[in-house]
């Protein structure tokens, strides 16, 4: 009995014989018909990841195309249409698309292209057909590919700063030519509603050319400010009480008071009946009839019939370095009267004699007397602490010793202020702001003030302001006249009153404000940069409202200065620095300022007042605007300008067409799928 095998198998009971057989027992030379027999999948996997490569690569490159596309027809669309200026947002996006992604591009066939717009959203669809290498052998000939895109226009959060010249020339045409009524200022209105529909996308009053079409999120804060200046700024409501002096000095007068009262004016009231005519005496030597009447007429008179009665309507002078307490300066009294009336009774020519009749009636008379001598033109400290009401609220006016005599008068106060500490400027001030002196408190943006008045505001008070002259002209010393000076000075000017940041979700409020700025004055642009930045600041006056968005998100800040010319000063401005010949707070007290000096040191301030905006991560957006801007304040505009960010218009079209492309540029085109 032989050995048994187990489980061995004999594949040689299985295996057929003959040539066939020896092969498939021969296990020598098995390589190469294994090999070959997986040629055929391992030609599939080579191919499939082949063709997947340019698959991968030409769907990456197209929705490249499409998204570059969608972004560049929603950016040509704006605030406006997509079908504006005969579909020029949708021939941009294919435009786009073409450069992107040429037609046969990677061995493609069957290129589609499509953009269309919803809401503001432009969604593009684009196919190709890409043929494949390898895979055609597995009897995949073919493989087309589908991408969508879309492209919108989302605002940050972001606060906006018009600093905007509301100066006397804006009242002229922008080209220098006769424009009827289409003024500079007619065309920065235009232009500040315009951008305002581009950016907040809410239509206005004015025909920019489109309606908005889209609305921004909920989500998104977008606040605006002003700042109109021409030589002052009308910021003074917005400041708290304490950061506003009691006293300030002001080139004005005082009166000298004389130690009796003298009747200055007389008022007769209400009279009484007429008595009855009596004879009042008989006169001789009376040569004619009209001598006689002449002699009644003299008769005629008013008598004292009685005393005077106690002193009212009692008007003082004080508050002010003169006259620390109320000083009576006028006051009336009542006397009581009788008025006679007398006329000719009769008269004889053969006596030359006349008779004279007469009547009466009572009647009181109101006197006015006076403690008044003369005036002293001098600096005065004058008390304004009554204009403060607690907080940030303010009086409307103020009662000061300004009127005739020196008696106190109501004076309005229309906003304006003057400012702070400044530097004096040497006869070169063009390298006196590199940097900003310390002690210009003027020009520090974010200076909260204290108690000292050298950091506060003071309110401008042009009705309180005499410029000083006398028979050679001007003059710092004291003059002493009983006459009313003339107030030799111009001005003072004061713009519509400036706005905090602030959401406009309605566009009247907006509106309303744009078309009350009113052209007047010269032009000091720094007074109105300086203002522009601390309303806009973050770290400053009013940072709690202004360091973030109330949810505590971030915030872009672009401050936007508009202006139609050169510099212009005078010396005699009712400015925001007094009455430059007198005050001379900017420049050496020896001798007045001239103008030429003024000029360039308002230069030279506005030109470190853009660095520091600059240097905040805040966008300075510069548009000069008209024909009447010199090459060197063109020069200074642009370099006053965040790079790129320099504008000049010749007219009112492109002025609001610039305004619309600040608009866009702040507009932040994003893809959203």
């Amino acid at each position: 009995m032989g050995k048994s095998r187990g489980n061995t198998t004999d594949f040689r009971r299985d295996t057929p014989g003959g040539v066939l057989g020896s092969l498939l027992r021969n296990t020598r030379g098995n390589v190469l018909p294994m090999v070959a027999a997986g040629m055929f999948p391992m030609l599939g996997l080579i191919g499939g990841g082949v063709d997947m490569s340019r698959i991968y690569l030409t769907k990456s490159r197209l929705q490249q195309a499409c998204d570059a596309g969608a972004l560049a027809g929603r950016k040509m669309m704006a605030g406006g249409s997509w079908t504006a200026n005969s579909n020029a947002a949708n021939t941009a996006a294919r435009a786009m698309f073409d450069a992107n992604f040429v037609d046969g591009a990677y061995g493609t066939t069957g290129r589609t292209r499509t953009f269309t717009e919803n809401a503001g959203t432009v969604t593009g669809t684009t196919s190709v057909t890409v043929p494949m290498a390898l895979m055609k052998l597995f009897g995949v000939t073919s493989r087309q590919l589908t991408v969508t895109c879309q492209a919108e226009m989302r605002i940050p959060n972001s606060d906006v700063m018009f600093v905007l010249d509301n100066t006397g020339s804006m009242a002229q045409c922008a080209s220098g030519n006769s424009c009827g009524s289409d003024t500079k200022i007619v065309g920065l209105r235009a232009a500040v509603k315009c951008f305002y529909e581009a950016l907040a996308k809410i239509d206005t009053d004015e025909d920019c050319g489109s309606v908005p079409t889209t609305a921004n999120g909920s989500d998104v804060q977008l606040r605006f400010g002003f700042v109109p200046y021409a030589v002052n700024v009308n910021v003074g409501r917005l400041l708290q009480n304490n950061w506003m002096v009691d006293e300030h000095l002001y080139q004005s007068r005082v009166p000298v008071l004389k130690a009796t009262a003298s009747l200055v004016a007389t008022s007769n009231g209400s009279y009484g009946s007429w008595s009855g005519y009596t004879t009042y005496g008989t006169y001789t030597d009376v040569d004619s009839q009209d001598d006689c009447d002449d002699l009644a007429n003299s008769f005629d008179a008013n008598l004292d019939n009685g005393t005077e009665g106690a002193p009212f309507n009692q008007k003082y002078t004080g508050r002010s370095d003169a006259f620390p307490t109320d000083t009576l300066v006028d006051f009336d009294v009542n006397m009581p009267m009788r008025q006679r009336d007398a006329k000719r009774q009769s008269y004889s020519s053969s006596t030359d004699t006349c008779v004279v009749e007469s009547r009466t009636r009572n009647f009181t008379q109101r006197r006015t007397y006076t403690y008044f001598d003369y005036y002293t033109y001098r600096p005065v400290t004058l008390n304004v602490s009554a204009l403060k009401t607690g907080g940030s609220t303010w009086a409307n006016s103020i009662s000061l010793p300004r009127d005739t005599r020196g008696v106190y008068a109501s004076t309005t106060w229309t906003g304006c202020i003057e400012e702070r500490q400044a530097h004096v400027a040497d006869s070169d001030p063009s390298n006196d702001y590199n940097p900003i002196p310390a002690t210009a408190f003027d020009m520090d943006i974010d200076m909260i003030p204290t108690s000292d008045p050298a950091t506060q505001w003071k309110p401008q008070l042009q009705d309180v302001q005499w410029g000083r002259f006398d028979g050679s002209g001007n003059t710092v010393a004291n003059v002493d006249t009983a006459g009313n000076l003339a107030r030799n000075y111009t001005g003072p000017n004061c713009p519509v009153a400036a706005r905090r940041l602030q959401e406009y979700l309605s566009a009247t409020d907006y509106e309303d404000y744009v078309d009350s700025m009113t052209p007047a004055g010269n032009t000091y642009h720094d007074i109105g940069l300086i203002w522009g930045a601390r309303l806009l600041s973050p770290t400053g006056l009013f940072a709690a409202d202004n360091a973030t968005t109330p949810e505590g998100g971030e915030i872009q800040r672009h401050l936007i200065f508009m202006t139609d010319g050169d510099t212009v000063t005078d010396n005699r401005n009712v400015s925001p620095y007094g009455i430059a010949w007198w005050d001379r707070r900017q420049s050496n007290s020896a001798s007045a300022p001239s103008n030429a000096l003024l000029t360039s040191n308002v230069n030279a301030r506005m030109q470190a007042l853009c660095t520091n905006v600059k240097n905040r991560n805040i966008t300075l957006w510069v548009i000069s605007f008209g024909s009447g801007v010199s090459n060197a304040a063109q020069t200074a505009l642009q370099n006053c300008a965040s790079p790129g960010r320099f504008y000049s218009a010749a007219d009112s079209a492109q002025l609001i067409d610039q305004f619309r492309q600040i608009a866009d540029n702040i507009s932040q085109l994003r893809l959203t799928n």
